[in-house]
């Protein structure tokens, strides 16, 4: 083209439009930014819910305004292609634990504060995120204010015949997950012990120590009873874990449980009650870190003991996340469960968020896992109440102080999840593209849900597709998404 046959006016344009492309063409390669809507025709039906949470916290589990659109306008951006045909594990829910710190502060609201409280956790309203997984102590954790069991006798007295048994130390757990009942009565719970009654115990102590094995007739008795006791007051134990970081007797409390021990107590003491009694609540083994698969799969090769396992819990202190998916691939026709992850005070809001969304939500789940579960639910200002020696840097998903209530990391990191998987979703196929982060559930109403984190340092603009379409979103650097379509 001979741009000096053009018309003056003409010629104008001409450079206006080649300096405009070429300006636009430099961005692209430098840091590619999507149009906040596909090219679609103005005023076209929005496809696809999104709810954003950024590291810096500028935005916090809101929905984001504007029409996502699927259409198919090519693209270089990477996409992230939805298939619902592949299918994994279905989902029990996504939590966390309610220890008895989290009952005392959250007990302590005002009545009112409280019940609103409660619906925001777990009722499914528009305001509401849907807890739909709890996990409890059997007796104290390191977060009561004091260690207890349910069966404590004076120094050097026993209780073989459990005389002594009561919950009522543990009452204020109980009357919240009444309520809690009240509220989402299909919410499930696995309950785990941080230690045996110390007159069980080879070293007399809450602290360390293991369970002696004259005693563990009388210790699957105990479960025996905790379990009936609990139902008596209407609330269903859906699963166990034998013990609580088997591998780690420095806890206050705490008990040491080596594999072969956890075998043998499961398959002739722990598993025959339950069975005797008629009992349904799922056993499942190790409830521990991530760096020592061989502890649950060599449990589940004793044959005797594999009859009474549902499947293995892990938390991520230590080793890989793909443990579950070794654990799984040794024995797929066991469940593995996540069940606990703390945040820390002494770590920013926004590499937290990065990590417990790539490491616990997506990570777990894209290993198989049926649920996803955070530490301490709600602690005070100080992080208490803990136990003498108890975590004293564990931040619950609420800080509680007075009728102050401060949503933390932790709360966002389960949202993003609980509020949009409800239990009995599955998991579906979706990939993982560079630092983009993802996986994706169909739920029982047929929608579809993606989570995305991006683990990189840059704003990333990608694609979601999902039969035959896509359409265009980004995420900034340590930001997470949860996107919802039919």
């Amino acid at each position: 083209m001979k741009l000096y046959k053009l018309p003056y006016l003409t010629l104008l344009m001409v450079l206006a439009l080649s300096c405009s492309s070429s300006s636009s063409d430099e961005e692209v390669g430098q840091n590619p930014q999507p149009p906040s809507t596909p090219e679609e025709p103005s005023g076209a039906t929005n496809e696809m819910d999104f709810w954003l949470t950024k590291g810096n916290r500028s935005t916090l589990l809101e929905k984001q305004a504007g029409n996502l659109v699927f259409g198919t306008t090519p693209n270089s951006y990477a996409t992230l292609d939805v298939d619902a045909s592949k299918t994994y594990q279905t989902i029990d829910g996504f939590g966390f634990s309610l220890t008895g710190g989290s009952a005392q502060v959250i007990s302590a609201l005002p009545a009112s504060e409280k019940q609103n409280l409660l619906q925001e956790l777990f009722g499914n309203g528009a305001g509401d995120i849907g807890i739909s997984y709890l996990r409890i102590s059997v007796g104290a954790s390191n977060l009561n204010e004091a260690p207890f069991t349910y069966d404590d006798v004076p120094a050097g007295e026993t209780d073989e015949d459990l005389s002594e048994f009561s919950l009522e130390k543990d009452r204020l757990v109980i009357d919240l997950l009444k309520e809690i009942l009240n509220i989402n009565p299909d919410i499930k719970i696995m309950a785990s012990p941080w230690t045996a009654p110390v007159w069980m115990k080879d070293n007399g102590s809450f602290v360390g120590g293991s369970l002696k094995p004259e005693y563990y007739e009388v210790y699957a008795n105990y479960w025996v009873k905790y379990l009936n006791a609990m139902q008596a007051e209407g609330i269903t134990i859906d699963a166990l874990t034998p013990q609580n970081e088997p591998l780690h007797g420095g806890n206050n409390p705490s008990m040491e449980m080596s594999a072969l021990e956890q075998a043998n107590f499961i398959k002739n003491n722990l598993g025959p009650a339950i069975e005797s009694a008629g009992i349904n609540t799922k056993i499942v083994i190790y409830d521990h870190n991530c760096d020592n698969p061989g502890y649950p799969i060599s449990i589940l090769n004793d044959t005797q003991a594999n009859a009474f396992v549902d499947g293995s819990a892990f938390h991520l202190y230590a080793g890989d996340i793909a443990a579950l998916t070794t654990v799984h691939n040794a024995f797929p026709a066991k469940n593995v469960y996540f069940t606990e992850q703390y945040n820390s005070s002494q770590d920013e809001f926004g590499g937290t968020l990065k990590w417990h969304l790539k490491n616990v939500i997506i990570g777990s789940m894209r290993n198989w896992s049926k649920n996803a579960l955070e530490w301490n639910l709600a602690n005070d200002a100080g992080y208490g109440p803990h136990t003498d020696g108890g975590c004293t840097v564990c931040k619950g998903a609420l800080t509680i102080n007075g009728s102050q209530i401060t949503r933390n990391v932790g709360y966002y990191i389960v949202a993003h999840a609980s509020k949009f998987v409800p239990e009995g979703s599955i998991r579906i196929e979706s990939p993982i593209k560079g630092e983009l982060q993802s996986v994706a559930f169909i739920r029982p109403d047929g929608k579809k849900v993606l989570i995305v984190e991006n683990d990189g340092a840059t704003n990333l603009p990608f694609n979601i597709k999902y039969s035959g379409k896509w359409l265009t979103t980004s995420l900034d650097a340590g930001a997470v998404g949860t996107y919802i379509w039919d």
